[in-house]
């Protein structure tokens, strides 16, 4: 669906969740700034924010606020834009001839929903089947983690949690489940605070129901998908 930079078109989606693109989008200069020099004008941006709103920055509980949330934004929350922190994966040898699935399940997901800038928290499930190499069991915490500090939507995090992993084991047999609350929808428009949002990708032998029911049933995750 192509919408022409229409604004009118845009907000007639209102919280419908579009994606065009497993690779998060990323403008080609998205590096020609220092952290510091974004930090700087972020700052600035935020400060502007809140004396929009009306809030007195001279007040000592607000003063660092502009400078704090710049620094969180660059350097925590949507450190994962930033591919030299993509971690490495090193890969071992499966000498235990270990042919079953492998599961790593209640990973914690913190994240950023792109279209409010609210957090997004649940658990990934990550399922691998070995075709001779094996990935340290924290890499995965951590490729979760990684591609979870951006603004995201959860359908593209699930595709690139999976494709990162089939990439660093050299096999399409890999799995993910993420079931997460979003507070755009716990906090503020319908403000639902009991409904979370379930997202699957299966590749390879997980495709076969088999195969993805035993996933499935590892996690205890009812879900029929």
């Amino acid at each position: 669906m192509k919408f022409d930079n229409n604004i009118e078109e845009f907000e007639s989606l209102g919280d419908d969740h579009i994606g065009t693109s497993s690779n998060t989008p990323m403008r080609s200069d998205a590096f020609k700034l220092s952290n510091e020099e974004k930090i700087d004008i972020i700052k600035d941006d935020v400060r502007h924010i809140m004396e929009t709103l009306g809030l007195d920055l001279s007040d000592d509980s607000l003063n660092g606020t502009p400078n704090r949330v710049a620094k969180m934004f660059v350097k925590e929350l949507f450190g994962g834009l930033d591919p030299n922190k993509k971690p490495s994966a090193s890969t071992f040898e499966n000498k235990y001839k270990y042919g079953e699935m492998l599961v790593e399940k209640n990973i914690t997901v913190y994240s950023t929903c792109e279209h409010h800038l609210l957090p997004i928290v649940g658990k990934a499930h990550i399922a691998y089947i070995s075709n001779g190499t094996v990935v340290g069991l924290s890499k995965m915490n951590r490729i979760v983690d990684y591609f979870a500090k951006r603004p995201q939507v959860q359908e593209r995090l699930t595709i690139q949690i999976v494709e990162e992993l089939q990439n660093v084991l050299g096999t399409k047999d890999v799995a993910c489940v993420i079931d997460a609350k979003h507070l755009c929808v716990n906090s503020r428009g319908i403000r639902d605070i009991e409904s979370s949002t379930v997202t699957s990708e299966f590749g390879g032998k997980f495709k076969d129901k088999a195969t993805r029911r035993e996933f499935l049933d590892y996690i205890k995750l009812e879900t029929k998908f």
